[in-house]
């Protein structure tokens, strides 16, 4: 048999029980998690600005940017929304490479799913008693999402798994927004479709039980770029690009019509440094026309606290061991360009 049984994790219900979230704590997450919802049902006008690391690789260096958005968020909270990305899953297109604290709590040594599972916990639940800010993760296995499911306030599904059946079906039983990126070919039909699966009601196998869910009204698009035939990235931030997903929209007829540009990715050529320049057109193509501002919600920022990034072995505080992110100065400068620009 090609499968070995390594050993048994803890269920999502003793993780929880060991690590619980405070009363107190659940009360802020309620409300953060209607400040939010407003954004996308209309009722409020605020700007998200979804920012963070490409991976949360150390507790320390993770918490330490997130206390520095917090500070931030208060000079700002007028007019944004940050919601912090602690992204625990890491997607590798190869399956090379370092997974996520999940998988490795330490980059540097083997995979062990049941301390990493602890480790996530933990650095959430840190997080948020010293920010009282919740976060967003990718969901790259459906499967974990009852282990984090108190605790964020925000889902992403990558470009690589929008098309995933039980990714679909999850999300359809989640009652927080959830971003459905377009897929690398950069068709959006294939989003579309995804988010019109993620809004209905759906019974299926999951983890073991028949379940039946009630549909997320919250599930919209995230346009992150696409890489065409050549291996070329090909950027769906621009204006035409937004006017072309409203009509689709039109022609969906889904509900609570949104969007979130994801400022990396294929849209920036994995070039960092041009988060700040795409937000500034996107803020610009807002600006002229009421119904790309009605559409667009927020962005989505790949950052840390020093700029680019490194191999698994420098050790280099606060800097990416994934894909290269925007340092602390420039994020600290761009959330206040957003709010002035807004």
């Amino acid at each position: 048999m090609g499968v070995t049984y390594v050993k048994e994790v803890m269920s999502p219900e003793e993780l929880l029980a060991e690590y619980p979230l405070p009363e107190a704590h659940k009360k802020l997450k309620d409300q953060k998690d209607a400040e939010i919802t407003k954004v996308f049902t209309g009722e409020s006008d605020k700007f998200l600005v979804i920012i963070g690391p490409c991976s949360a690789d150390n507790e320390d260096s993770v918490c330490d940017y997130i206390n520095r958005l917090a500070k931030v968020q208060e000079k700002v909270s007028d007019k944004i929304i940050i919601i912090p990305r602690i992204y625990t899953n890491k997607p590798r297109t190869t399956g090379e490479g370092y997974k996520g604290i999940v998988h490795q709590p330490d980059p540097e040594k083997a995979p062990d799913l049941l301390e990493g599972l602890i480790a996530m916990r933990k650095m959430h639940l840190r997080s948020i008693a010293e920010t009282h800010l919740f976060a967003a993760d990718e969901m790259l296995y459906p499967e974990n999402w009852p282990y984090i499911a108190d605790i964020l306030s925000y889902v992403a599904v990558g470009a690589r798994s929008v098309e995933d059946q039980q990714h679909r079906l999850t999300i359809s039983g989640i009652d927080i927004p959830c971003g459905m990126k377009n897929p690398t070919s950069g068709t959006l039909s294939i989003m579309l479709n995804s988010c019109t699966a993620a809004q209905g009601s759906h019974t299926f196998m999951y983890r073991g039980w028949e379940v039946k869910t009630d549909g997320n009204p919250l599930a919209h698009t995230i346009l992150r770029g696409a890489v065409n035939k050549h291996d070329q990235s090909m950027p769906n931030y621009h204006y035409e690009d937004l006017q072309l997903l409203l009509e689709m929209y039109d022609q969906w007829g889904l509900k609570n019509p949104a969007c979130i540009i994801d400022a990396n990715h294929a849209n920036s050529n994995k070039k960092y440094y041009e988060q700040p320049r795409i937000i500034s057109e996107v803020l610009h193509s807002r600006s002229v026309s009421n119904d790309i501002k009605n559409l667009v919600k927020g962005v989505m920022v790949e950052s840390y606290i020093e700029p680019g990034n490194q191999t698994i072995h420098d050790h280099v505080y606060g800097k990416s061991i994934t894909d290269p992110c925007l340092g602390w100065a420039e994020s600290e400068k761009l959330i206040y360009d957003i709010a002035e620009k807004l």
